[in-house]
């Protein structure tokens, strides 16, 4: 109970908070204001879910096989529990693991991304505010070239019992191999790949809302933002056309802190020469630029959103994940070739398709692999539901009924010579 009044307390205090919230996290990564008040409301949303959940951690009696003992499962908190999170949602991806952890009984130590460390500490204050005791939300920032060594010690430490990390998947890989020398419990939410699989029978304009929230939300620096769009031949020139339309008429790049922009810059220089690089290659075998395809006259790191078609699935944008403002366009003829494509990444996290046929809708959504599925919708995240992917996107899952697992041990009684 206790744990849940001091949960609550601290979500209040970031509602209290949201607009200086919001404001560090534009001025740490660029997000346009809306966006980054629009995270705050989500990260505080998790605070409020795991005060609630606190009280709902249920043990088991199990029936014994003989009649002189009773069997117990009962749930305990793992223990020190190490945190690591990605610069592009700097306070939700804390809140939705220290929420939980908290709400289980474990302490934290945060290691914020290297480019984001402000956001970390701001809810650190608000969390001695809200009455955390001192020592239960640790905050460890460090420099981009700390990065590796702190990583390693927080996997490494016998006394840290669990590592929850949301990051790339190369990242997560050295992360596994750290942890597995003293068996620590992880978690890990990494890179995705997502497909977004538009048929026939679909709503085209539904369609083209869809995909331009989920692929330019925070200018493509999303780990479950559309990758690659496969889309059926009945309708992929009406589709392209109405995209590009949507993408000219309602993206406006510029500075975070203007009212209208909804495309920020992007990290960093190595990110916009990543996307630079995947338009590059595309182009040279056979794509075509509908509209963006270079940096933008702000300059820096300010990039174009962008549209190829004639795209393959041979061309790095569709092999690799871009994490920035480009939507490659591949057309398809078959529903089992565009679920052959999908499924071929050798990652699993997200995956959207619109399709009004309910037959194809019940098919797809269970051929998918990946750990979300969003069907005739763009934007799936929810604090009610888990979180997490399948193959080489990770292990676990976050938020929902199913989060505080991840920081609880299950330990079993049996009581005998009743």
């Amino acid at each position: 109970q206790e744990r849940s009044a001091r949960l609550r307390r601290w979500y209040e205090l970031m509602l209290e908070n949201k607009e200086e919230l919001a404001r560090i996290i534009t001025a740490e990564n660029g997000k346009p204001l809306k966006e980054a008040q629009g995270e705050i409301m989500y990260s505080a949303s998790f605070l409020e879910w795991f005060a609630e959940e606190a009280r709902r951690i249920y043990g088991d009696v199990i029936p014994a096989s003989a009649k002189d003992r009773r069997v117990l499962v009962l749930k305990q908190p793992v223990g020190v529990a190490a945190i690591i999170t990605p610069w592009n949602f700097p306070s939700a991806m804390i809140t939705r693991k220290v929420g939980a952890a908290l709400a289980a009984g474990c302490t934290v130590v945060v290691k914020p991304a290297e480019d984001t460390p402000l956001s970390a500490l701001a809810l650190g204050e608000l969390a001695n505010q809200a009455g955390i005791p001192a020592g239960v939300y640790n905050v460890v920032p460090c420099s981009r070239q700390q990065t590796a060594a702190v990583g390693e010690v927080l996997c490494t430490d016998p006394l840290v019992s669990k590592i929850s990390f949301t990051g790339s998947t190369a990242t997560g890989k050295i992360l596994l191999k750290h942890a597995a020398g003293t068996v620590k419990r992880v978690s890990m939410e990494l890179g995705g790949h997502a497909p977004f699989i538009v048929f026939d029978s679909a709503n085209v304009d539904r369609a083209v809302a869809g995909a331009l929230a989920s692929k330019y939300r925070n200018s493509g620096q999303t780990c479950v933002c559309t990758n690659r769009f496969l889309v059926q031949k009945g309708i992929h020139d009406e589709f392209v056309e109405k995209f590009a339309k949507a993408i000219e008429k309602e993206l406006h790049v510029g500075n975070g802190f203007d009212a209208k922009t909804t495309q920020g810059p992007l990290i960093n220089e190595k990110a916009v020469e990543k996307v630079e690089k995947h338009i590059k290659d595309a182009v040279s075998q056979g794509a075509s630029v509908v509209t963006g395809g270079k940096r933008h006259s702000l300059g820096k790191n300010f990039f174009e959103p962008t549209l190829l078609s004639n795209v393959t699935t041979k061309m790095l944008c569709t092999q690799e994940e871009t994490f920035g403002p480009l939507a490659p366009v591949i057309r398809f003829e078959t529903e089992a070739e565009a679920v052959a494509i999908a499924n071929a990444a050798n990652v699993g996290l997200a995956g959207y398709f619109y399709s009004q046929d309910p037959a194809q809708i019940w098919r797809v959504a269970e051929q998918l692999e990946v750990g979300m599925v969003g069907v005739n919708e763009g934007i799936i995240s929810s604090v009610e539901c888990p979180f997490g992917g399948v193959k080489e996107s990770g292990l676990g899952r976050e938020g929902s009924k199913y989060g505080i697992d991840e920081y609880l041990e299950i330990k079993y009684v049996c009581l005998g010579g009743l």
